[in-house]
This record gives C-alpha cells, sequence and structure tokens, in this order.
C-alpha cells in the first residue's frame, strides 16, 4: 500500500528525528538518497524503516512522491528515505581521531569520512562536539557514520600516546609519527588546557606567511594522511621490536 497521507506515523517519526533530542532518545537517526542507502548495505547494515518513491521499485514502503519530498530535508527532494540504528562503541581502538567542541555538523561529517578514507580506526566526539547523527554531519560523511562505530569519551579515555593539533608554537609534522590519538577542537578556540595536558606532544602544520589557520577537516587530513603514510607504518613496525 503506497502511503498518501502526511499524518502516516512512520512520516512523522521522519519529522521528529530531525531533532537532536529525540535522536539522541530513541538511537535512531536519518538518511536520504540511494547513495547513502547504498553504503549503508555495503557496511551490512539495515534500515529500521525505509520509505521510497512509488514507482521507483526501490523496496521499502512506498510513499506518493510528491509527500516524500515534503519530509525531505534536501532542497531537490528525494526518492528514499531510510531510519536507521546509531552505532556506538563502548572502547576507542586506535589509530583514533579525538574531537572537542568541534561544532560544525558538516566539519564533524568530513572528519568521520577522512578518518575512515585514511586510518579507520575510531572517532571519539568529546564534550560539546555536532551530532555525527544529525543530517548535514551524515551527509558529509558519505557513509562512513556506517563504516566504523563512533565512540562517545573524554580525552582521558583516548589510545595513548596523543597528540594535539595547535595553530602556532607546536612541534614539525615529523612529531605525528608516534601518536595513537590524533586531537582536534573547534576552529576558533582550539583544544583547551586540560586536554593539552592530557598530550604527549603539540603539533602545528606549517602555513604560508599571511594564513591564519586551515579548516579543522583539512587539518586533520594532514595530520591522518602522514600518519596513514607507508613510510610511518614501516617507522611504527620497527619501534616495536
Amino acid at each position: 500500500m503506497t502511503i498518501t497521507s502526511p499524518q502516516n506515523e512512520k512520516l512523522k517519526l521522519i519529522q521528529r528525528l530531525g531533532r537532536r533530542r529525540i535522536r539522541d532518545r530513541e538511537g535512531l537517526f536519518v538518511t536520504e538518497g540511494e547513495d547513502l542507502l547504498a553504503a549503508a548495505r555495503a557496511a551490512g547494515e539495515e534500515p529500521v524503516e525505509l520509505l521510497t518513491a512509488a514507482g521507483e521499485a526501490l523496496g521499502g514502503t512506498e510513499v506518493e512522491p510528491a509527500l516524500l519530498d515534503r519530509f525531505s530535508s534536501l532542497g531537490s527532494g528525494t526518492r528514499a528515505i531510510g531510519i536507521w540504528h546509531q552505532l556506538w562503541a563502548e572502547q576507542p581502538i586506535a589509530p583514533a581521531v579525538y574531537l572537542h567542541a568541534t561544532s560544525d555538523p558538516g566539519n564533524v561529517g568530513t572528519l568521520v569520512r577522512t578518518a575512515h578514507a585514511l586510518v579507520g580506526g575510531s572517532v571519539i566526539l568529546g564534550p560539546d562536539c555536532a551530532d555525527p547523527y544529525g543530517p548535514r554531519a551524515v551527509r558529509a560523511s558519505m557513509g562512513a557514520v556506517f563504516a566504523e562505530p563512533l565512540v562517545r569519551a573524554g580525552v582521558d579515555a583516548t589510545p595513548q600516546p596523543r597528540a594535539a593539533l595547535v595553530a602556532h608554537g607546536g612541534e614539525r609534522l615529523e612529531a605525528l609519527d608516534g601518536p595513537a590519538t590524533v586531537c582536534l577542537g573547534a576552529e576558533r578556540e582550539g583544544l583547551p588546557d586540560d586536554v593539552l595536558s592530557e598530550c604527549e606532544v603539540q603539533v602545528t602544520i606549517p602555513l604560508r606567511e599571511g594564513a591564519e589557520s586551515l579548516n579543522v577537516a583539512a587539518a586533520a587530513a594532514i595530520a591522518l594522511q602522514r600518519i596513514s603514510s607507508p613510510a610511518n607504518k614501516g617507522k611504527a613496525a620497527d619501534g616495536d621490536d
């Protein structure tokens, strides 16, 4: 049977899950689009509910296309909306990325995508971070939120040793050859002193003269590429002998 009423309970749930408080309470989140549906299934996940545009043969429960578009947060509408269980792990694994007060959801989603692409391991969400299961973060992750369970924890729970990325005054990138956790903060404020005190080294990415700073997701990509490079993996292996 095709859904034709906006009062349908499945559509109402999608609407409610647009609020973080409801997502946290229900342990659910929403994806829009066939690309995220495919990414989730490639990671072995299946939706709690799948609503698709009638006549498109995408499976799930069919919805009148114009009505489905009304419940989409995308300007262009969508042909598939999925509802999923959030994936959280209790313990982080190295190599890890720790985010502290990273409040922009697009940055959080991009960081999850970058970490998955370059190192795997865990992304750890500390205090005052944007919800990685919010719609903007999920879209920015390009499905990486399904690939590795995320972790909620403070910096003290992250694998040691730790390296803090700081805008000025830190050591060169070579100092990233050993740390198990890279710590990043808010773009303007950076990391607070209590987080810096938990890190064995502070690292600054060199910039051209006159440049102030990098976007936090771009800085993470540079740091994680350094960690993931074959030369550095070889150094870590040599150090274990």
